[in-house]
């Protein structure tokens, strides 16, 4: 089978725009204008987004994007996997017959704490350890049932964050891997060296850019996460020090067929018009850079 070419596999998400699940994340712009621009700067298609940004019926879900030129892509799905006294699974269900009723592929989930927000996780004993690996099991299999694949997401302030963390996951579990060059890097990790050593593992990509100064900050305590976001930590790619030349040259150059969301974390102070701040424009340039390395590679088309 053919890999479509990369133009065709990047996707957005509305956290591009300032939309977030987190409670006083800033200000949130309206499903209709985030999508709207979303298919303007040339994006295929997208994830769904926090609960209340689209509708919840699954099948109003898809008539919404469709009605905006979108794919549906998969969705992120924080739930806390390492507490034997909670089943994260009807969760995962739940959001899952929404993906499939969109034709969306991904389950994303994320290793949550229980607590709101990512600025603050507690430390995760073996029999907690030996719990999040067993559940992630039970969801991967579960995804495989209804054609889903499910994918661990690494994420700052969650109990999957550092690049030590990520490789305990690869080791003791069959999930595979949504890489997230941006918050890997801001936990510790090497985003280059994952795709590089475990591109059969990555099943969704989540291609960020950050400050390196400012992600310093927020692991030696300086800074929390969201106020390092709020100061530009994320920046449009190519303008990082990430280096996501390589990483896409590794993943393509391996055989990955899957999608490349692009996500640049944003809190805004207002609404654009008033502040000026137009998340439109680093999307865009995001796009362009993408396409300018998937040119270099001989992968555009």
């Amino acid at each position: 089978m053919t890999t479509a070419p990369v133009a065709r596999r990047i996707a957005g998400a509305p956290i591009s725009w300032g939309v977030c699940e987190v409670p006083g994340w800033g200000h949130q712009l309206t499903p209709d204008l985030v999508l709207a621009q979303m298919h303007e700067v040339g994006l295929a298609a997208t994830e769904f987004g926090p609960d209340g940004f689209l509708p919840d019926a699954p099948s109003a879900k898809a008539a919404t994007l469709a009605a905006a030129g979108l794919r549906a892509v998969g969705q992120f799905v924080p739930v806390v996997l390492h507490d034997p006294a909670v089943d994260p699974l009807p969760a995962v269900e739940e959001a899952m017959t929404g993906l499939v009723a969109a034709d969306a592929g991904v389950v994303v989930i994320a290793a949550a704490t229980g607590a709101e927000g990512y600025d603050t996780r507690p430390d995760l004993d073996d029999d907690q350890w030996a719990t999040l690996l067993h559940h992630l099991d039970r969801i991967s299999d579960a995804a495989a049932a209804r054609g889903l694949l499910a994918a661990l997401h690494p994420h700052v302030g969650t109990m999957v964050e550092s690049g030590t963390e990520t490789e305990r996951v690869l080791a003791g579990s069959r999930v595979a891997l949504c890489l997230d060059t941006g918050h890997l890097l801001i936990g510790g990790g090497d985003p280059v060296a994952v795709a590089a050593q475990h591109p059969d593992r990555i099943g969704h990509v989540h291609l960020k850019d950050v400050r390196l100064d400012l992600a310093d900050r927020v692991r030696s305590g300086e800074l929390t996460y969201t106020d390092a976001v709020a100061a530009g930590m994320y920046v449009p790619l190519g303008a990082g020090d990430v280096d996501v030349a390589a990483i896409i040259g590794s993943l393509e150059s391996a055989g990955y067929a899957g999608w490349y969301v692009l996500e640049q974390d944003t809190v805004l102070a207002g609404d654009p018009d008033a502040t000026g701040v137009d998340p439109a424009a680093d999307v865009r340039a995001s796009v362009a850079h993408v396409l300018a390395v998937a040119d270099r590679l001989g992968a555009s088309t």
